[in-house]
């Protein structure tokens, strides 16, 4: 059994790597990210960095499960800042609309971590079971949070229960869909306001169609 100060430096070790990949992914998403530039940033050989994280794949899944929790945790911070009210309807389309905003407003912000947490290599197959660390401080991931949003639209009598299926799909499709088309589609070229304006139409359809 290894000595605790040993394995405390080899915990150091792994979260510093991680710690530089992600700086990569944040400053030039997937592509910037490269396990040698990684270990030459930590100053460790390529033998101690390969301890961790085998290959540059490796590296790019544990980068994409952070960007799925950061992701998360700016969901959760703008559903908490929806007012309580007795209206449980009305709350739960508000929290529902912040989860699309505050997935919009992520991927314009961070687009570089954007791009990472959704690499077919390094996302997870069933978005509604991602692993522990893509999950933000409810324990929940980006998708489920939409889940729970659709869910209680339908306790609360907003959504028919009918009309459930597939709606957190189509939802989550639609502001994952705007964000690539302003991050690196046809709509690149708007500026801030007309992308503030295009994303509050697509979340007022969006409101629109809960019923």
């Amino acid at each position: 059994m290894a000595e605790p100060g040993r394995q405390s430096r080899r915990g150091d070790l792994k979260a510093t790597l991680l710690a530089h990949g992600i700086a990569l992914a944040r400053a030039g998403g997937p592509a910037a990210v490269s396990l040698r530039d990684v270990q030459r940033r930590a100053g460790v050989s390529n033998t101690a960095a390969y301890r961790h994280y085998a290959d540059r794949e490796a590296l790019l899944v544990a980068i994409s499960a952070h960007a799925s929790a950061e992701m998360a945790r700016t969901m959760e911070a703008e559903m908490a800042e929806i007012p309580t009210t007795s209206d449980r309807a009305e709350a739960a389309r508000a929290r529902f609309r912040a989860t699309g905003s505050a997935y919009l407003h992520f991927a314009l912000s961070e687009p570089g971590l954007f791009a990472v947490a959704f690499l077919p290599e390094a996302h997870p197959r069933q978005p509604e079971a991602p692993p522990p660390e893509a999950r933000g401080d409810s324990g929940l991931g980006p998708f489920q949070l939409v889940q729970q949003c659709i869910d209680e639209l339908v306790e609360a009598g907003a959504l028919a229960p009918e009309l459930r299926g597939y709606t957190d799909v189509a939802a989550w499709a639609a502001v994952h869909g705007l964000a690539n088309l302003l991050l690196e589609g046809p709509l690149v070229a708007f500026d801030a306001e007309q992308r503030e304006a295009a994303m509050t139409r697509l979340l007022d359809i969006m409101a629109a169609g809960i019923h």
